[in-house]
């Protein structure tokens, strides 16, 4: 499968982890097929208690907002259905993975794509950025944009323009023109210093 057709998603959550009891209150994504993006999803979802300030100043998320948004299982088993038959890329995948699993392991839902990260894969291919955040990744690339991050349709936007330029880079710099997804998973595992000498054998 090539890494032009994929779902790239992000979570706003009440923390940092699910093992501590934190749980989404957000989900965006958009599905790119042949890097274009051709549906969006984009859900607030009740926790089932009250957020702190925190999350709220954070995100712009209010409680509420989230007062009258639906349960979190309703909405994870629209976004089990939307994701299904793809593979997924987000910036920090771990992050969003730990919470999409947990999400989808309380409605005893699953998914069959493999995930991507678009922030290990930046920090092989742009060594000299000032740091991989997401905001950062958009500046140094002259990406444009025209909204505000942490909120996770937003976002997922971002990091698919941001992922369609690395692809890009990535074949500019080899002679592949149809950059498959397994590729993407192995530059990101790889040593620093190895990417430049790999990328030259492609």
């Amino acid at each position: 499968m090539n890494a032009h057709t994929v779902i790239v998603l992000d979570f706003e959550t009440t923390g940092l982890s699910p093992d501590n009891g934190d749980r989404a209150i957000e989900i965006g994504a958009v599905k790119l097929v042949n890097g274009v993006i051709t549906e969006r999803f984009q859900e607030l979802m009740d926790p089932g208690r009250p957020i702190n300030y925190f999350i709220e100043d954070y995100t712009g998320i209010t409680n509420q907002m989230l007062s009258s948004a639906a349960p979190c299982g309703e909405v994870m088993a629209r976004f089990a259905d939307f994701i299904k038959g793809h593979n997924l890329v987000a910036h920090n995948a771990s992050f969003d993975k730990r919470f999409l699993d947990s999400e989808l392991q309380r409605i005893s839902a699953d998914y069959d794509g493999d995930f991507a990260c678009s922030l290990l894969l930046s920090r092989r291919l742009y060594q000299d950025a000032p740091n991989h955040k997401l905001g950062t990744l958009v500046n140094y690339k002259n990406i444009e944009s025209n909204g505000s991050f942490h909120r996770a349709l937003y976002d997922s936007e971002m990091t698919a323009k941001l992922w369609l330029v690395m692809l890009n880079d990535i074949e500019q710099q080899t002679s592949v023109s149809d950059v498959p997804f397994s590729l993407i998973q192995r530059l990101s595992k790889m040593p620093k210093k190895n990417i430049d000498t790999f990328l030259a054998k492609l």
